[in-house]
Protein backbone atom coordinates (compact mmCIF):
# COMPACT_ATOMS: atom_id res chain seq x y z
CA UNK A 1 0.00 0.00 0.00
CA UNK A 2 3.21 2.20 0.33
CA UNK A 3 3.45 2.54 -3.51
CA UNK A 4 -0.67 3.60 -3.73
CA UNK A 5 -0.13 5.97 -1.03
CA UNK A 6 2.61 7.69 -3.27
CA UNK A 7 0.44 7.82 -5.94
CA UNK A 8 -2.67 9.29 -3.77
CA UNK A 9 -1.01 11.82 -1.99
CA UNK A 10 0.72 12.87 -4.95
CA UNK A 11 -2.10 13.51 -6.84
CA UNK A 12 -3.79 15.45 -3.75
CA UNK A 13 -0.46 17.90 -4.08
CA UNK A 14 1.62 16.68 -1.61
CA UNK A 15 5.64 16.67 -1.80
CA UNK A 16 6.61 12.99 -1.01
CA UNK A 17 9.63 11.40 0.23
CA UNK A 18 9.92 7.59 1.40
CA UNK A 19 11.66 5.32 3.53
CA UNK A 20 12.22 1.96 1.38
CA UNK A 21 15.19 -0.21 1.49
CA UNK A 22 14.08 -1.11 -1.98
CA UNK A 23 14.65 1.10 -4.58
CA UNK A 24 10.62 2.18 -4.24
CA UNK A 25 8.33 3.92 -6.91
CA UNK A 26 10.76 5.47 -9.77
CA UNK A 27 11.00 9.58 -9.43
CA UNK A 28 10.40 9.37 -5.46
CA UNK A 29 12.94 10.93 -3.60
CA UNK A 30 13.88 7.70 -1.24
CA UNK A 31 16.21 8.16 1.88
CA UNK A 32 16.14 4.56 2.53
CA UNK A 33 15.79 5.08 6.37
CA UNK A 34 13.33 7.00 7.90
CA UNK A 35 15.90 7.13 10.67
CA UNK A 36 18.31 9.21 8.73
CA UNK A 37 17.40 12.25 9.05
CA UNK A 38 14.58 14.56 10.36
CA UNK A 39 10.93 14.00 10.92
CA UNK A 40 9.57 17.31 10.28
CA UNK A 41 6.76 15.74 7.61
CA UNK A 42 3.22 17.06 8.05
CA UNK A 43 2.36 13.32 7.56
CA UNK A 44 4.01 9.85 7.97
CA UNK A 45 2.41 7.08 6.79
CA UNK A 46 3.59 3.95 8.11
CA UNK A 47 3.44 1.10 4.74
CA UNK A 48 5.42 -2.04 6.22
CA UNK A 49 4.64 -5.37 7.51
CA UNK A 50 2.97 -5.68 10.50
CA UNK A 51 6.14 -6.49 12.99
CA UNK A 52 7.85 -4.23 11.11
CA UNK A 53 5.19 -1.32 11.67
CA UNK A 54 4.78 -2.30 15.15
CA UNK A 55 8.49 -1.54 15.55
CA UNK A 56 8.51 1.80 13.86
CA UNK A 57 5.95 2.91 16.02
CA UNK A 58 7.66 2.08 19.24
CA UNK A 59 10.94 3.35 17.76
CA UNK A 60 9.09 6.50 16.33
CA UNK A 61 7.75 6.96 19.99
CA UNK A 62 10.97 7.85 21.51
CA UNK A 63 11.06 11.11 19.71
CA UNK A 64 7.69 11.70 18.40
CA UNK A 65 7.45 14.03 14.98
CA UNK A 66 4.77 16.58 15.15
CA UNK A 67 3.03 15.87 11.88
CA UNK A 68 0.33 13.11 12.02
CA UNK A 69 1.19 9.75 11.55
CA UNK A 70 -0.95 6.95 10.82
CA UNK A 71 -0.06 3.26 9.64
CA UNK A 72 -1.74 1.23 7.55
CA UNK A 73 -2.36 -2.50 8.75
CA UNK A 74 -4.37 -4.60 8.08
CA UNK A 75 -4.81 -5.51 11.71
CA UNK A 76 -4.16 -3.36 14.81
CA UNK A 77 -3.62 -5.78 17.41
CA UNK A 78 0.12 -6.63 16.27
CA UNK A 79 0.30 -2.24 16.56
CA UNK A 80 -1.21 -2.07 20.41
CA UNK A 81 1.70 -1.48 21.85
CA UNK A 82 3.58 0.58 19.32
CA UNK A 83 0.56 2.70 18.68
CA UNK A 84 0.03 3.39 22.57
CA UNK A 85 3.34 3.67 22.92
CA UNK A 86 3.63 6.92 20.24
CA UNK A 87 0.05 8.46 21.82
CA UNK A 88 1.63 8.37 25.39
CA UNK A 89 4.46 10.20 24.35
CA UNK A 90 2.50 12.69 22.55
CA UNK A 91 2.76 11.77 18.91
CA UNK A 92 -0.29 13.10 16.87
CA UNK A 93 -0.98 9.32 16.21
CA UNK A 94 -4.42 7.45 14.26
CA UNK A 95 -4.59 3.99 12.50
CA UNK A 96 -5.93 3.22 9.31
CA UNK A 97 -7.10 0.29 6.95
CA UNK A 98 -7.86 1.23 3.92
CA UNK A 99 -9.96 -1.96 2.89
CA UNK A 100 -8.45 -2.50 -0.55
CA UNK A 101 -5.92 -3.43 -2.50
CA UNK A 102 -3.02 -1.35 -3.98
CA UNK A 103 -4.05 -1.72 -7.89
CA UNK A 104 -7.41 0.02 -6.83
CA UNK A 105 -7.89 3.81 -8.74
CA UNK A 106 -11.34 4.21 -8.27
CA UNK A 107 -12.40 4.29 -4.65
CA UNK A 108 -16.54 4.43 -5.33
CA UNK A 109 -17.79 1.54 -3.41
CA UNK A 110 -14.73 1.24 -0.72
CA UNK A 111 -14.18 1.19 2.91
CA UNK A 112 -11.50 3.09 4.32
CA UNK A 113 -11.45 2.25 8.47
CA UNK A 114 -10.20 4.92 10.83
CA UNK A 115 -9.34 3.79 14.47
CA UNK A 116 -9.20 7.07 16.41
CA UNK A 117 -6.63 6.16 19.39
CA UNK A 118 -7.84 9.14 21.52
CA UNK A 119 -5.68 11.49 19.19
CA UNK A 120 -8.95 13.24 17.44
CA UNK A 121 -7.57 15.49 15.35
CA UNK A 122 -5.11 12.82 14.25
CA UNK A 123 -8.19 10.77 13.36
CA UNK A 124 -9.93 13.80 11.68
CA UNK A 125 -6.66 15.13 9.28
CA UNK A 126 -6.39 11.17 8.13
CA UNK A 127 -10.24 10.98 7.19
CA UNK A 128 -9.51 14.36 5.64
CA UNK A 129 -7.18 12.95 2.95
CA UNK A 130 -9.89 10.68 1.63
CA UNK A 131 -13.07 13.17 2.26
CA UNK A 132 -13.22 14.46 -1.02
CA UNK A 133 -13.35 10.58 -2.45
CA UNK A 134 -16.54 8.56 -3.07
CA UNK A 135 -15.23 5.76 -0.54
CA UNK A 136 -17.18 4.72 2.51
CA UNK A 137 -15.28 6.15 5.90
CA UNK A 138 -16.09 4.44 8.93
CA UNK A 139 -14.94 4.63 12.63
CA UNK A 140 -14.32 2.14 14.84
CA UNK A 141 -12.38 1.30 18.13
CA UNK A 142 -9.09 -1.20 18.33
CA UNK A 143 -10.82 -3.64 19.70
CA UNK A 144 -13.67 -3.95 17.15
CA UNK A 145 -11.88 -3.86 14.38
CA UNK A 146 -9.69 -6.86 15.00
CA UNK A 147 -13.31 -8.93 16.22
CA UNK A 148 -15.07 -7.87 13.01
CA UNK A 149 -11.43 -8.07 10.69
CA UNK A 150 -11.43 -11.68 11.47
CA UNK A 151 -14.25 -12.28 9.60
CA UNK A 152 -14.45 -10.22 7.02
CA UNK A 153 -10.81 -10.38 6.05
CA UNK A 154 -9.55 -13.78 8.38
CA UNK A 155 -12.52 -15.98 7.66
CA UNK A 156 -13.46 -15.05 3.93
CA UNK A 157 -9.42 -15.91 3.18
CA UNK A 158 -9.41 -19.16 4.96
CA UNK A 159 -12.50 -20.27 3.09
CA UNK A 160 -11.36 -19.39 -0.07
CA UNK A 161 -7.51 -21.33 0.69
CA UNK A 162 -9.32 -24.02 2.18
CA UNK A 163 -11.64 -24.47 -1.45
CA UNK A 164 -8.62 -24.62 -3.15
CA UNK A 165 -6.41 -26.74 -1.14
CA UNK A 166 -9.46 -29.29 -1.39
CA UNK A 167 -9.39 -28.89 -5.07
CA UNK A 168 -5.84 -28.95 -5.18
CA UNK A 169 -5.32 -32.59 -3.01
CA UNK A 170 -8.21 -33.82 -4.36
CA UNK A 171 -6.17 -35.72 -7.30
CA UNK A 172 -9.41 -34.06 -9.74
CA UNK A 173 -6.91 -32.19 -12.86
CA UNK A 174 -8.25 -28.27 -13.31
CA UNK A 175 -9.46 -28.68 -17.01
CA UNK A 176 -11.65 -31.48 -16.43
CA UNK A 177 -13.21 -29.48 -13.46
CA UNK A 178 -13.32 -26.42 -15.78
CA UNK A 179 -15.69 -28.79 -17.86
CA UNK A 180 -17.72 -29.50 -15.40
CA UNK A 181 -18.51 -26.06 -13.99
CA UNK A 182 -21.76 -24.26 -12.94
CA UNK A 183 -22.41 -20.76 -11.87
CA UNK A 184 -21.72 -21.27 -8.34
CA UNK A 185 -18.31 -23.16 -8.81
CA UNK A 186 -17.27 -20.58 -11.63
CA UNK A 187 -18.00 -17.81 -9.21
CA UNK A 188 -16.23 -18.62 -6.01
CA UNK A 189 -13.20 -20.42 -8.54
CA UNK A 190 -12.58 -16.83 -9.47
CA UNK A 191 -12.76 -15.74 -6.09
CA UNK A 192 -10.03 -18.28 -4.78
CA UNK A 193 -7.99 -17.72 -7.77
CA UNK A 194 -7.38 -14.36 -6.98
CA UNK A 195 -7.04 -15.35 -3.42
CA UNK A 196 -4.44 -17.72 -4.86
CA UNK A 197 -2.18 -14.74 -6.06
CA UNK A 198 -2.00 -12.73 -3.32
CA UNK A 199 0.93 -12.35 -0.76
CA UNK A 200 1.46 -15.31 1.05
CA UNK A 201 2.91 -13.49 3.67
CA UNK A 202 0.22 -10.59 4.52
CA UNK A 203 -2.39 -13.84 4.96
CA UNK A 204 -0.25 -15.45 7.03
CA UNK A 205 -0.29 -12.42 9.40
CA UNK A 206 -3.84 -11.71 8.89
CA UNK A 207 -4.45 -15.54 9.95
CA UNK A 208 -1.60 -15.70 12.86
CA UNK A 209 -1.47 -11.77 14.41
CA UNK A 210 -5.03 -10.91 14.78
CA UNK A 211 -5.98 -11.57 18.68
CA UNK A 212 -9.67 -12.85 17.73
CA UNK A 213 -8.38 -15.08 14.44
CA UNK A 214 -8.85 -17.85 15.99
CA UNK A 215 -12.91 -16.96 17.00
CA UNK A 216 -13.33 -16.78 13.18
CA UNK A 217 -11.02 -20.09 12.28
CA UNK A 218 -13.42 -22.07 14.96
CA UNK A 219 -16.88 -21.12 13.40
CA UNK A 220 -15.21 -21.75 10.38
CA UNK A 221 -14.36 -25.34 11.79
CA UNK A 222 -17.93 -25.71 13.20
CA UNK A 223 -19.73 -24.58 10.48
CA UNK A 224 -18.23 -27.31 8.23
CA UNK A 225 -18.80 -29.67 10.52
CA UNK A 226 -22.57 -28.80 10.57
CA UNK A 227 -22.98 -29.37 7.24
CA UNK A 228 -21.39 -32.58 7.29
CA UNK A 229 -23.18 -34.00 10.14
CA UNK A 230 -26.82 -33.37 8.54
CA UNK A 231 -25.64 -34.35 4.98
CA UNK A 232 -24.52 -37.63 6.61
CA UNK A 233 -27.92 -37.90 8.64
CA UNK A 234 -30.13 -37.28 5.51
CA UNK A 235 -31.50 -34.50 7.75
CA UNK A 236 -33.37 -32.70 5.41
CA UNK A 237 -35.11 -30.58 7.64
CA UNK A 238 -32.13 -29.73 9.49
CA UNK A 239 -30.15 -28.33 6.03
CA UNK A 240 -33.50 -26.57 5.20
CA UNK A 241 -32.85 -24.74 8.02
CA UNK A 242 -29.14 -24.24 7.33
CA UNK A 243 -30.09 -22.63 4.10
CA UNK A 244 -32.87 -20.30 5.29
CA UNK A 245 -31.27 -18.93 8.44
CA UNK A 246 -28.48 -18.42 6.00
CA UNK A 247 -30.59 -16.23 3.79
CA UNK A 248 -32.20 -14.28 6.57
CA UNK A 249 -28.90 -13.32 7.22
CA UNK A 250 -27.84 -12.53 3.94
CA UNK A 251 -31.16 -10.78 2.84
CA UNK A 252 -30.70 -8.46 6.01
CA UNK A 253 -26.86 -7.22 5.18
CA UNK A 254 -28.43 -6.27 2.13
Amino acid sequence: MGTWFVRYLGAQGFTVEIADPSEGPAGVPNRGDWRSGPLDHELIVVAAPMPATAAILTEMAAAPPKGIVFDVGSLKSPLREGLAALRAAGGRVTSVHPMFGPDTELLSGRHVIFVDLGVPQATAAARALFEPTLATLVEMDLESHDRLIAYVLGLSHALNIAFFTALAESGEAAPKLAQLSSTTFDAQLGVASAVARENPDLYFEIQTLNDYGSESLAALLYAVERVRSVVRAGDRDGFRQLMARGAEYLSSRR
